[in-house]
């Protein structure tokens, strides 16, 4: 009785690490060109990417930052050379770059709602090193002073932050082996 019990725990742990989707969101964030926020730290996220979506409205704009300027790229630092890059018109030479399908305007108000699926899926686990950016993908030596102001969300698809046991679940797995360890010297 007291096996199926702890199973029991243990199955609802194991489940609440499932795979879904996390959200990053911002309000009135105002990036210069080629200007990078830490959305998600290395090691953060377990699952694999598939997808990467973006809702979000362009507030102001300076020197032709577009809404789809908006972008995530996938990197140790926010400099060239990552995993992903999705929007943004300047290339960060990531090994996966995406445009967003709409937002191609400076005007305030524009939108940018895209959903851009990836070719090959990141397993987070296998690249421990990386981490998410959010920022402005226009700027550099040929766009001087870019900036963008967005409010919206980005969501990764496949992902999860990285479980931290709660509490209760570590005394209770800690628990079971003790009561295990007395049956066993018994």
């Amino acid at each position: 009785m007291k096996i199926s019990a702890i199973g029991a725990s243990v199955a609802v742990i194991v489940a609440s690490v499932a795979s879904a989707d996390v959200t990053y969101t911002f309000v009135n964030q105002t990036w210069t060109g080629l200007d990078f926020n830490e959305a998600f730290a290395a090691s953060t996220l377990t699952g694999t990417l598939t997808a990467v979506k973006a809702n979000a409205t362009l507030n102001a704009s300076v020197n032709l930052t577009y809404a789809d300027d908006l972008c995530v790229y996938m990197s140790p630092l926010p400099a060239e050379g990552g995993l992903l890059q999705v929007g943004g018109f300047t290339s960060l030479n990531a090994d996966q770059r995406y445009a967003w399908t709409n937002g191609g305007s400076s005007a305030p108000g524009t939108v940018v709602s895209s959903t851009r699926f990836l070719t090959t899926g990141i397993n987070m686990a296998a690249n421990p090193t990386q981490s998410i950016w959010v920022g402005n993908g226009y700027g550099g030596p040929g766009a001087p002073g870019t900036s963008g102001t967005w409010t919206g969300t980005i969501t990764l698809v496949g992902v999860d932050l990285a479980p931290v046991p709660a509490p209760g679940a570590v005394a209770l797995l800690g628990l079971a082996g003790a009561i295990g360890g007395r049956r066993r010297r018994a």
